[in-house]
């Protein structure tokens, strides 16, 4: 795909909430929430459990109703039955039976369906690695292989859109990886844009590309891979008035073209991690004046709870 391609694939809006409300009673259970997804996007939605991410994905599904705000799907707000087809989501598991095989369990919500192709059921479980296991009982399936069934049931209308509630849960390591593994293929193969939910940031950030905070019900942070990278990665902060002559002297005194600038007043250098003092002697020898200097980065679980410590929006 050529870069102009690229750029238009990744500009397509699939979701896009606008202070989307689900109250119960008195219990705000999603409180304005405005998100928006864009084609090709593994968009991670992070979370405690009760956070509000469940409910959010059973709105934009319509297996609840909003009290307030609204949403569209492919840039359709009105037309959501039409836009529903191209879904397909786990939220709430199926009903697999335990006493049939994987193809019957999947035959037998073909039809639920209407979906007359069989071929397509042999697909799905090629697409989730489970072709080989397809006449094996459900009730012989590991936890993580029911899982991946499951993507498999969402897989069923082929659709260009999938929204997944905690489809790691539970799992050991190697689940994990399993499910990691078919998401980036439905990704990257399929040309699938997925919604994807977790508590576990760590994990959640070997997948996604995008990242949705959110706590109480309010989203707190809206972030890509790259700001959340800048945001947690070690690094040595300097803080100047004069950000253009620093950069130069970091360059032709450090060798160093590994720092990012960050506004008027501060670079983040991610080389000379274990000589900061080096780097503030340079500086002013060169006669930068320097108002702070000082080394930051946070691991990704550190970076979420001062998240929802401060609730940041």
């Amino acid at each position: 795909m050529m870069i102009k391609e690229r750029e238009m694939y990744m500009q397509e809006v699939v979701l896009q909430t606008n202070n989307i409300t689900k109250k119960y009673k008195d219990f705000v259970a999603l409180d304005s929430a405005s998100i928006t997804i864009h084609k090709g996007d593994i968009y991670g939605l992070i979370g405690r459990n009760g956070a509000g991410k469940t409910t959010l994905m059973k709105l934009v599904t319509t297996l609840t109703t909003k009290s307030g705000g609204s949403f569209s799907l492919f840039g359709n707000e009105d037309e959501l039955i039409e836009s529903k087809r191209r879904i397909g989501c786990l939220i709430e598991s199926p009903a697999f039976f335990e006493n049939l095989t994987a193809y019957q369990n999947l035959k037998y919500y073909s039809i639920q369906k209407g979906i007359v192709d069989e071929e397509q059921i042999n697909k799905v479980l090629k697409v989730v690695d489970l072709y080989k296991e397809k006449n094996k009982k459900f009730k012989k399936f590991s936890l993580g292989m029911k899982q991946r069934l499951g993507i498999a049931f969402a897989l069923l209308d082929n659709p260009d859109f999938i929204i997944l509630d905690e489809p790691i849960n539970g799992l050991d390591p190697i689940g994990i990886k399993e499910i990691r593994d078919t998401l980036k293929r439905l990704n990257e193969e399929e040309k699938i844009t997925i919604l994807v939910s977790s508590h576990i940031l760590s994990e959640l950030y070997l997948l996604a590309n995008h990242f949705c905070f959110i706590d109480k019900g309010r989203i707190i942070k809206d972030i890509s891979k790259e700001e959340l990278d800048l945001e947690c990665s070690k690094c040595i902060v300097i803080k100047t008035n004069d950000v253009k002559k620093a950069t130069v002297i970091l360059e032709q005194e450090l060798k160093t073209t590994n720092y990012k600038v960050i506004d008027d007043i501060e670079i983040r250098l991610y080389d000379y991690l274990e000589n900061s003092a080096k780097v503030n002697k340079t500086l002013l020898t060169n006669d930068v004046e320097i108002t702070a200097i000082y080394e930051s980065g946070i691991s990704l679980e550190d970076y979420f709870n001062s998240l929802i410590k401060e609730g940041v929006k």
